[in-house]
């Protein structure tokens, strides 16, 4: 499983592993990572990724586009 993040500025990181809090933190140089959450109305909340440093970075699921032909 690989993840890929976008910050609210459109930069990416991509390559991020199956662990991507512990690579962004090493790749902004940080220790401390806050979960970012979205309430959808009426269907809940849902972590959606982490603000580091200043970024507030929305992680993404990386997979093979895979379809039955």
């Amino acid at each position: 499983m690989n993840h890929m993040a976008v910050d609210q500025h459109g930069r990416t990181f991509h390559n991020l592993g199956q662990f991507p809090r512990k690579e962004l933190l090493k790749r902004l140089e940080r220790k401390k990572a806050e979960k970012m959450y979205i309430d959808q109305r009426g269907g809940g909340t849902f972590h959606v990724g982490y603000i580091i440093a200043r970024h507030w970075l929305t992680v993404y699921e990386v997979k093979r586009m895979e379809r039955k032909a």
